[in-house]
């Protein structure tokens, strides 16, 4: 396999975590090794639908997921479990960028699967930690907001890289510090040092759907400020919740004035 679309193809459709893993690290490789390009001649992208996934968790609603306190090793294991869900499905949805967004430039193509390696790893990382508090992901329901965001944005990359990196996943940079802090508390060090890696490596994915966002938004001569604000009323409302997580969102290709608005409509809302 040449075509590095078919191949991001083959590590969506895999339904068994570890040939995910296996597959996504191999492609990275190759990618690197400039054995993977895309092919201008690989037929059109299929119609979205759900990814490759093994049958457990099973998906809920997210207001049917259960919350439990960190103050047990029950606790903890379902907060990892729920990272570690998150990190799956940000498996998915950086080859779904790789795969269905066609025409864009050599760079896009090499972040996004840089993208898919790191939440590889960081999924690795979760399962390990799962295994030692004595579960094994898919023991917990979880939910698929991430996902049905990107069915949602699939017909446009300019929706996707706008509120699928810079929306949900940028609200891992505000709630991590949160969770660690909780962690803390609770004396959970092991847990901890995997959020601290996972917390560092996302701002380069959020600043990877910045850049691709601002491309998009130039390409079309579309203003990035008011055309993010008007995306995220059209797909979100106003319900957007803080607090936002400042220094990594600047550090992650935000501006000052996007946050602010951000901090006012979380406030109106």
């Amino acid at each position: 396999m040449v075509d590095l679309h078919a191949a991001a193809k083959a590590c969506l459709a895999a339904t068994d975590p570890a040939e995910k893993l296996r597959l996504t690290h191999a492609v990275w490789a190759a990618v690197q090794s400039d054995q993977l390009r895309p092919d201008p001649a690989t037929p059109l992208p299929e119609p979205i639908g759900a990814p490759g996934r093994p049958a457990k968790p099973q998906l809920v609603s997210a207001r049917q997921v259960p919350q439990r306190g960190l103050g047990s090793a029950e606790g903890r294991a379902a907060l990892v479990h729920a990272v570690a869900h998150i990190e799956f499905n940000a498996i998915n949805l950086a080859w779904d960028a790789v795969y269905r967004f066609r025409g864009m430039p050599d760079a896009y193509y090499r972040d996004w699967v840089s993208c898919a390696h790191d939440e590889a790893r960081h999924f690795a990382l979760l399962t390990a930690r799962l295994e030692e508090l004595g579960h094994a992901y898919g023991d917990f329901d979880a939910h698929n907001g991430l996902w049905e965001m990107a069915e949602k944005t699939a017909h446009s990359d300019t929706a996707r890289m706008a509120l699928v990196p810079r929306v949900l996943e940028a609200r891992g940079l505000d709630v991590t510090p949160g969770m660690i802090e909780r962690l803390r508390h609770a004396g959970d060090e092991a847990t901890i040092a995997v959020l601290e890696v996972i917390l560092r490596e996302e701002v380069a994915h959020v600043a990877a759907g910045t850049r691709w966002y601002r491309w998009c938004c130039a390409r079309d001569g579309v203003d990035p400020f008011d055309t993010f604000f008007g995306l995220l009323r059209d797909y979100l409302g106003v319900s957007l919740r803080g607090p936002f997580n400042r220094p990594a969102r600047l550090e992650a290709g935000f501006v000052e004035a996007e946050l602010d608005r951000l901090v006012a409509l979380a406030m109106a809302g």
